[in-house]
């Protein structure tokens, strides 16, 4: 089943069925998150200034799997020797990017009235300003090179490589010293966060989730186009 979903002859048949699936996910997560979340608590500490979390923190989520979902593509590209595998890779570099991007911009948001500063270089905020360069440098790689499959071969080794960040981000705040606080859901000791702020959390997880699900289903699409056009343009 899942091999059948990584075959490109497939794709056109999965984008029927996936894209409206994920879209229609999108629009329910999102009815549900937003009333979740304008009557979610405030925190006896920052006051209403925590429900940037609701975008911070799935956002945080979202830049690390699509990181940890481009480096597992590229290594499957070079062991089962499919260049459908870079495909996906190369689509949802830029989704990741822009996940990253607003991990950045919410943090500095939410720092400024907790911390009383935009930014800090502490291990976590610095570990997760590498890993938006790190797809910058992916997706400029990619484009680098005339022999687009050379460029594809050297982007999918930096971004295996660059993989290692992705535990670091994770465990900085438990091993460095950081203004960060410390994993509030994934952590040894359990969930540490109150039910009423963990529902709209995990909605809004769910909503950028399935959003990204239906993002890379066209952009693999419009890849899938590109190639074809391309190829027909250098047979003509």
């Amino acid at each position: 089943m899942i091999k059948q979903l990584f075959k490109l002859q497939n794709f056109e048949k999965n984008f029927c069925f996936f894209a409206p699936f994920s879209l229609a996910c999108f629009l329910i997560l999102l009815s549900l998150a937003i009333p979740t979340i304008i009557n979610s608590p405030a925190d006896y500490q920052q006051g209403n200034a925590v429900k940037i979390m609701y975008v911070h923190v799935p956002a945080a989520w979202m830049a690390l799997l699509i990181y940890t979902l481009i480096a597992v593509f590229n290594l499957s590209g070079f062991i089962w020797k499919n260049p459908f595998f870079y495909l996906i890779a190369k689509s949802i570099a830029l989704i990741g990017c822009t996940f990253t991007f607003i991990t950045l911009v919410t943090g500095s948001l939410w720092g400024k009235p907790i911390w009383g500063a935009w930014w800090v270089f502490d291990a976590r905020l610095t570990s997760v300003l590498i890993l938006f360069f790190l797809y910058l440098g992916y997706m400029i790689l990619l484009d680098s090179f005339d022999d687009k499959s050379k460029g594809e071969r050297i982007a999918a080794i930096i971004s295996i490589v660059g993989f290692i960040n992705v535990p670091i981000i994770k465990f900085s705040v438990e091993y460095w010293n950081s203004l960060h606080q410390p994993a509030s859901i994934m952590r040894s000791g359990g969930i540490a966060i109150d039910p009423a702020m963990l529902k709209p959390l995990l909605l809004m997880f769910g909503v950028y989730f399935s959003y990204f699900v239906f993002l890379s289903l066209l952009r693999v699409r419009s890849e899938i186009f590109l190639k074809k056009s391309q190829s027909l343009s250098h047979k003509s």
